[in-house]
């Protein structure tokens, strides 16, 4: 049993891997915060409330030390009693230890409260923020002036993907900061969209940056290391379990200036990002879809009943944190591209993708992308395994 919190950091072993993966850092409060990453479940308030008042060091010297070295009025006795008994049976050095080998073994960095590229927004969730973050790839990204959160359904039809996609590559174009959660569907829909551009993304996980979950993403990580950023604030190792997906969604959701949902159920677990958003005052954005579609029935009801705001453009997301377009006032430029594929399509006989894509000379992900924009207005329709022209 832990006699005093500072054994956990006091291992020269934990002394010297704190050093190694930030040598620019005191190591004592770099190993504290790796400690209480071990310690804890992401979003423990009663430990964000010890932090707050004692900072990482003494917050573990109080819990596991004397009782009177807790300052009165830090937190209730019975929430504190609960806590140390979640929190005892992960007490160990060697288990921080482990952390710190296992991340320098997969070239993970740590980033602090405080460090210059920490994402700001995190602060708003006060007692809820995380301890540190776990990154893999170029934290540099995470300088962006302007990021969104592109989240939906993991089950996305064609249309939300292409919509996701589009959304996502407009923005990261243009140097926003795409965000996302890595999973299957519109999350990844999106990360590859800003990469495809050439622009900067950044994935929140579940479990450890070291596992890749999905496994099926496992290139697309690999990917998104390379010119972005992998993050988790559970140590390596950890596995991505329900809870750690919806503590997850509130950093998605702090980290931006909005979230936007391309898709989703009615009781998809996307609307939890949206709900945190909305308690941080973000703003939100919903992609309307068919009314017959149960995939975009979450997106329909965040309309209703969260005071969501309809996007359907790039644009228009930049609009939920207040940016305007300069060229608005200007008249509007012809939509070639739209024109190329309208061309090239039938109003009797349905072509499918590839062969629209070699009529129009076009890309296929950029008739996808446009067939999913238009189809949302009525313009085309999927029919015979093809898509038909309606006006």
């Amino acid at each position: 049993m832990i006699a005093n919190g500072l054994e956990l950091i006091d291992d020269p072993e934990v002394r010297s891997s704190a050093r190694l993966l930030r040598p620019d850092a005191d190591p004592a409060e770099v190993a504290a915060r790796v400690a209480w990453s071990v310690l804890i479940e992401p979003g423990d308030g009663v430990a964000g409330a010890l932090l707050e008042r004692l900072g990482a060091v003494e917050a573990l010297r109080a819990t596991f030390g004397e009782t009177s070295l807790m300052p009165p009025g830090v937190t209730a006795a019975r929430p504190l009693a609960d806590a140390l008994a979640r929190w005892r049976p992960r007490a160990s050095a060697r288990a921080v230890r482990d952390a710190l080998v296992s991340a320098h073994s997969v070239g993970a960095r740590l980033l602090l409260p405080g460090d210059e590229l920490w994402p700001e927004g995190l602060g708003d969730l006060e007692v809820h923020q995380p301890v540190l973050l776990w990154a893999r790839g170029d934290v540099r990204v995470l300088g962006a002036e302007t990021a969104a959160a592109i989240v939906g359904a993991r089950a996305a039809t064609g249309y939300g993907e292409n919509v996701a996609a589009e959304l996502a590559g407009d923005l990261a174009a243009d140097g926003t900061l795409v965000v996302s959660g890595g999973a299957y569907g519109i999350d990844g829909a999106a990360h590859r969209a800003a990469l495809g551009v050439g622009g900067a993304t950044a994935a929140f996980l579940a479990g450890g940056v070291d596992r890749a979950y999905p496994i099926g993403h496992q290139q697309l990580f690999d990917r998104i290391r390379q010119s972005g950023v992998v993050l988790s604030e559970v140590p390596c190792g950890s596995a991505p379990t329900k809870w750690r997906f919806l503590a997850r969604n509130r950093l998605i959701a702090a980290s931006t200036l909005a979230t936007v949902v391309v898709e989703a159920g009615w009781r998809s677990g996307t609307l939890n990002t949206a709900g945190h958003a909305s308690s941080l005052a973000r703003p939100i954005g919903a992609v309307p879809g068919p009314i017959t579609s149960a995939a975009s029935a979450g997106c329909h009801r965040l309309l209703r009943e969260y005071d969501a705001v309809c996007v359907t453009s790039a644009q228009e997301v930049r609009e939920l944190w207040g940016e305007t377009d300069a060229t608005a006032a200007a008249p509007a430029a012809p939509d070639h591209d739209r024109t190329r594929l309208f061309d090239a399509m039938s109003t009797r006989t349905a072509r499918e993708t590839a062969d629209i894509a070699r009529r129009s000379g076009l890309s296929i992900e950029r008739v996808r992308s446009l067939l999913g924009m238009v189809g949302l207005e009525g313009g085309v329709v999927e029919r015979d395994g093809g898509w038909i022209r309606t006006q």
